[in-house]
């Protein structure tokens, strides 16, 4: 069995104490980390894998957390955002909420609250991975639907019963049922409930 993931971390931050005692409370509490000493430097290296959240320091030498904030929105990259802010650094910090941060935390650091907050933010990133994942083999699954069943599928979406599908196309209530069931076994659905959530969901139907 392959083990699972440990989440990953990344620490943005100028100051190196920190970024050394966050380093070593996130190790030791079973978390991957990657530790940035600048904005650029963390931004040369976003994308190149998955970041389950990101602790970022707002005031940092160089380009700050918003800037950063800024350039992650810019290449789509949405990772969870935990802004670091020190005391009295309340307007700043309602901008980086403001611009999507998952949280912020005040220096200096309670370790519980921390790790709470970080947890709670990996958890979020791994429920929106999922969620991108089965969009994708969703959308994937559609292609591969034949003309006829996705007739059908538009049709059940509309919220039409197999009879009146069956008058609209010319064909018997019980062949409407058949295709129902290829098309709901090529996308993976065993309830035509979870089947319609699923699409309105990946906007179709509406």
């Amino acid at each position: 069995m392959t083990p699972s993931r440990r989440p990953l971390v990344a620490i943005v931050d100028d100051d190196e104490a920190v970024r050394d005692a966050l380093g070593l409370l996130l190790r030791l509490h079973a978390f991957d980390v990657r530790a940035f000493a600048s904005g650029e430097e963390f931004l040369a290296w976003a994308g190149t894998q998955a970041v389950d959240c990101v602790l970022l320091d707002l005031r940092m030498s160089g380009l700050p957390g918003l800037g950063v904030q800024t350039a992650l929105a810019s290449r789509g990259l949405d990772y969870p955002i935990i802004v670091v802010t020190a005391h009295g650094d309340v307007a700043t910090t309602r901008a980086a909420l403001k611009a999507g941060a998952f949280d912020f935390i005040e220096k200096p650091f309670d370790d519980e609250l921390l790790l709470r907050t970080i947890r709670a933010a990996s958890e979020a990133s791994a429920t929106r991975r999922a969620r991108s994942e089965r969009d994708a083999r969703f959308a994937q699954s559609l292609g591969r639907l034949t003309p006829r069943e996705r007739e059908v599928l538009d049709h059940v979406l509309a919220g039409r019963h197999n009879r009146e599908i069956a008058a609209l196309l010319g064909i018997s209530p019980r062949t409407i049922e058949v295709y129902k069931a290829r098309l709901m076994d090529k996308l993976d659905v065993d309830r035509l409930a979870d089947l319609i959530r699923l699409a309105l969901e990946m906007g179709l139907g509406r």
